[in-house]
């Protein structure tokens, strides 16, 4: 008789450095697996791509036994790792922090191919383009220049913005300085023809 599923869960480790310890004990610890055969087993596994993040599929049945599948590192991390940077940009293409080779491009591709919705490695390569371009990361004889002006173009517009707000501070400071103090409050008339009323 086939055992039965009772939790999928999708966890992403430090290759080779899986321990009983958070975040993998707190996740796996209510499902009642043995923590340390779990790290045991993930850790033989994955010995061979040491410094690489890999995700994890762990499929735990109902006597408390498991499988698991390895999955090919995330595309983010493998961009990060060739381009040598330890982050994407924070504005995304309009911003590029480095630039990788076409062939790098296609090495990635070729290592995610496996996880993609892609069949073939230009495929795949398209859509490491696009995260790529999300990260600010410009592909050399692809997009490089393209995103380089587009980079160019946001500056520019972000620097406009800068001028227009400072114009703006300016024409409110101007205001200011021209409004009498002594202005009467709305609201401040009736309270005092009230008074004198009384």
């Amino acid at each position: 008789m086939a055992k039965e599923i009772v939790k999928k869960v999708k966890l992403e480790i430090q290759a080779g450095k899986a321990t009983p310890a958070p975040p993998v004990g707190t996740i796996l610890g209510p499902a009642g697996i043995n923590l340390q055969d779990f790290c045991t087993k993930f850790n033989d596994a994955t010995r061979e791509k040491m410094g690489d993040i890999v995700p994890c599929e762990i499929s735990i049945y109902d006597d408390r036994s498991f499988d698991f599948v390895l999955k090919t590192p995330p595309a983010g991390f493998l961009l990060k790792k060739v381009a040598k940077i330890q982050k994407g940009s924070a504005k995304g293409a309009n911003q590029v922090v480095a630039t990788i080779s076409e062939a790098d491009l296609k090495s990635i591709a070729e290592t995610k191919l496996p996880d993609l919705n892609a069949y073939t490695v230009e495929e795949a390569m398209n859509i490491i383009e696009g995260t790529a371009r999300n990260m600010g990361i410009a592909i050399s004889g692809r997009n490089d220049k393209e995103l380089q002006e587009q980079a160019q173009e946001a500056l520019e517009e972000e620097k406009e913005m800068a001028k227009r707000e400072a114009e703006l501070e300016a024409m409110e400071e101007e205001v200011k300085a021209d409004t009498p103090v002594d202005v009467p409050v709305v609201g401040e008339e009736e309270k005092e023809t009230e008074e004198e009323e009384k």
